[in-house]
């Protein structure tokens, strides 16, 4: 008797593992589902990159860092081509880009050129 309620409670548990796997794929749930690359993303937005802050890495890489004026860093890191990060936020952002010239940003969804600055280049962007 405990051998057959072992099998039911394995086979019960094989079922739910299974189900909640499949709830957790992004084809069974769109909510989940991440944008695979930025153009991906533009085009969803219609074109254009929105919100606060958007910056892709065009080029080989670049150190990106944004953070919040005294406060919380939202990101840190080494981007690499086709990685991308966007914020909207309704307070202040210090931006920092290690290679202008790899990265395209876009303010309140229009571009900005930097690709001209030096090394580092740092700017705020207003909400």
């Amino acid at each position: 008797m405990a051998i057959v309620g072992a099998i039911v409670l394995f086979i019960t548990l094989v079922i739910l593992g299974g189900y909640f796997l499949y709830r957790s794929l992004p084809a069974g749930n769109p909510d989940s589902a991440v944008p695979e690359s930025a153009d991906t993303a533009a085009a969803q937005a219609g074109g254009v990159a929105t919100g606060t802050l958007y910056i892709e890495v065009v080029g080989e890489s670049s150190d990106v860092v944004v953070r919040v004026p005294g406060g919380d860093v939202l990101t840190d890191a080494t981007m690499g081509r086709g990685e991308y990060v966007t914020f909207d936020e309704s307070r202040p952002l210090d931006v920092t880009i290690g290679d202008p010239s790899a990265v395209e940003l876009y303010v309140h969804g229009q571009p900005r050129d930097i690709s001209g600055e030096e090394p580092g280049y740092s700017l705020t962007v207003e909400p």
